[in-house]
This record gives structure tokens, sequence and C-alpha cells, in this order.
């Protein structure tokens, strides 16, 4: 080799610097809700200070989804004209910036400012962490994406758990705005990649024998498998976030306590973890991963048949709820797995959040509307719909057909 040889192209660079974007996608998944999880539990001390009211925690509440939404759909379009590595670092930037605003908010227009441009970061990284998989790791998807799922999760919890501590401690704006912190050092090995570009573990533009061809504009809804698995990612969100509105008043209607109700919400989030490490290996393993969706419905369905008919065994059926999103990480992981290109895995993560989100922000609404209104067996017969289509659509979605094969 001559000592002009660019160094990622040396057997060193080739090791190191996909080991700096393993680094990179993991830090990246551990920022994607921290913007969430570390508020909810401290939006009472903070309407006390700056008086963000019924209404404006109430918006607060929908800011997530929505812009998880509309960022999903916009995600696709700026990386047409932006570097996936570049969109990254600009994602981490706003996540950081967001946080450190809503720190600093001293009224609710300030929080509600700081909000959107975090949770714009998260929701553009949402979108790019799928295709920064297929990129650099592109035959070990299932693996990277077992350890960026954990990390989500890992993200999802920990913030929600350390939230009343820290504000304890050091009060509610260091509780939400030292999470900044963790935005501004996931940027860093994506400016490395930037500044001296690293080798992926194969080369990006020929997988499975196809070109990627970046500016070539793909249109996932022309594609029946594009359509399955946005309506498969929407069903799925619309059900979890349901639970992660309502299960600790759920909880509370069928006797329990208001502290089992916040107990059963962790638990119900903390089984995610277990289906992160767990999903993404099963999909990889085997060509049709339905199986995963048929165990998620039927626990479903037996956690709903439990609540109203042996209320008694309330963990138990909890526990089965929990089992449910585990159609989560297999979404995720399904973009990659049908996909050949990174420009097919960027277009298909945007369009299937983009849908998915959008029927996020419905589900506690509808829900909670039957379930204030007739009742919580109305609100499960809504849900049990909602997972009848899913199992039809996602038969779809777990074939071994490829979006760019199927594009119309």
């Amino acid at each position: 080799m001559s000592p002009d040889s660019p160094r990622g192209s040396t057997r060193r660079g080739a090791l190191a610097f996909p080991l700096v974007a393993l680094v990179g996608v993991i830090l990246v998944s551990l920022n994607l809700r921290t913007a969430v999880t570390s508020l909810s539990p401290l939006l009472g001390v903070i309407d006390a200070e700056i008086g963000l009211g019924a209404a404006g925690m109430g918006l607060l509440g929908m800011v997530p989804t929505a812009m998880f939404a509309v960022w999903g759909v916009l995600t696709p379009m700026v990386l047409r004209r932006m570097g996936l590595e570049l969109l990254t670092v600009l994602a981490m930037v706003a996540a950081a910036a967001g946080q450190i605003i809503r720190a600093l908010a001293h009224d609710p227009v300030v929080m509600g400012v700081g909000s959107l441009i975090a949770l714009a970061g998260m929701g553009i990284g949402n979108v790019v962490a799928p295709p920064l998989v297929k990129k650099y790791f592109p035959r070990h998807v299932a693996a990277v994406s077992m350890a960026y799922i954990t990390g989500l999760q890992l993200g999802t919890v920990v913030p929600a758990l350390v939230a009343v501590p820290v504000e304890e401690a050091a009060g509610w704006r260091v509780s939400i705005g030292w999470w900044a912190v963790l935005a501004v050092v996931a940027a860093i090995p994506w400016i490395v990649e930037i500044l001296n570009p690293g080798v992926p573990t194969a080369p990006p533009r020929h997988v499975d024998g196809a070109t990627d061809a970046p500016a070539r504009r793909i249109r996932p809804w022309r594609s029946p498998v594009g359509v399955a698995l946005a309506l498969f990612f929407g069903t799925n969100s619309l059900c979890t976030y349901a639970f992660f509105t309502w299960l600790p008043a759920v909880a509370e209607s069928i006797g329990m306590t208001r502290a089992e109700g916040g107990l059963a919400l962790a638990v119900y989030s903390a089984i995610g973890l277990v289906a992160a490490l767990v999903v993404p290996w099963a999909a990889g393993r085997f060509e049709d991963p339905y199986a995963v969706v048929v165990v998620s419905v039927v626990s479903y369905l037996a956690g709903f048949a439990g609540l109203l008919w042996a209320p008694g065994a309330a963990w138990v059926w909890i526990c089965l709820l929990g089992v449910g999103p585990s159609t989560f990480p297999l979404c995720l992981t399904l973009i990659n797995l049908r996909t050949r290109t990174q420009a097919g895995s960027a277009a298909l993560s945007g369009f299937s959040q983009g849908v998915g989100y959008t029927a996020a922000s419905l589900g506690p609404l509808v829900f909670g509307m039957l379930f204030d209104g007739p009742g919580l067996g109305a609100g499960l017969a809504f849900l049990t719909v909602v997972l009848v289509i899913m199992t039809v659509v996602s038969r779809t979605a777990c074939r071994p057909n490829m979006l760019e094969d199927t594009l119309r």
C-alpha cells in the first residue's frame, strides 16, 4: 500500500471507524426519548413555578408524537440535500439546544419553543438511525439494531427513573437540562466521521446486488412492503402510546393504588428492554418473523381479558401487556431488513415513522375518550380492532420481500 493511500482504506481504519460509528449509533439512540420522559414526572413542579396550566401541560404532552410525525415526513426530504452524518450532528445539536432552552425557561412560551426544538432533533434522530445502521453495518443489521433499540429503551426508562431524585437534589432545571450534555456527546462520533470518513463493514453502494443511489427518490407508499410497514408501525404505536398515557389510570380503575399505577407503567416499559435484546436477533435469524407479531397480539389480548374479567391478578396482566410492544423493535429492525439500499432505508424509515407517530398521537385521545365515557371495556375493544388490523398488515411486512423490488 502506498503512503498516499487514504487512511480509511487501511485495515486499521476499516476496523476503527466502524467502531466509532457503532458508538455513535448507540449514543444517538440514548438521546431519542430523554426530552419526553425526563419532563413528564416534573410537570407539576414546573407548573407551580412558571404557570403552565392544564392546557400547557396537555400541549407539552402532544408535542413529542406530533414532532416525531412531522419530522418523519420531512427528514427524507432534507436527507436528499444533506449528508446523513451532518444531519445526525444537527439533530443532536437541536436536541441539546432545545433542552437547554427548556431548562432556562421562565414562561410557558419559552418552554414550548425549547420542547419544539429538542423534539425536532429527536424526531430527525428517529429517522436517521436506521439508515446509519444500514450504511455502516449492512451485514450486521440485526446485531447493531439490537444495540440501538436497547439504547433507545434505556433512554426512555432511565430519565424517568432519575428525574425526581435529581430534581430533589439540584432542582428541576438541572433535572431536565443536564441531558443536553448527552446529546452533545452523541454528536462527536459523527463529527469525527465527517472529518475523517471511515469504512463500513461492507461497501454501502452494493448491498445484496443493489446499487445505492442517494439521489434517487424512493416513494415507499408505492410499494406494498412500504405501505404494510407504515401501517404496522402505526397500529403498534397507537396501542403502545395509549398505554403509556393511560395505564396508571387503568390500573387505578381496577383497584390498584396510585403508587401501584406508576409502578405498573414502569413494569410495562421495562419489559421492552427484554424485547429489544430478543426481537432484533429473531428478526435477523428468521426470514419471516411473523411469530413475533402473533406472540405480541396474543399477549395483548390475554392482558385485556384479564383486566376485564380477573382484575385480582392484575400484575400478571400488566406483564402480558408489557410483552405486547415487542412489535416496536421488530418494526425498527424491518426498516433495514426489507430494504436493499441506504436510500431505501431512509425513505422507508421516514414514511413508516411519519405514519406511525401520527397514529400514536390519536391513540391516547381515542382511548381516553372511550375510557372516560363508556368505560374500560370500550377502550379495550377499540384497541382490539387496532390489533386485528396490525395482525393483517404485518403479514405483508414480515414476508421477505424488498421495498426496492416492489415499487410500482
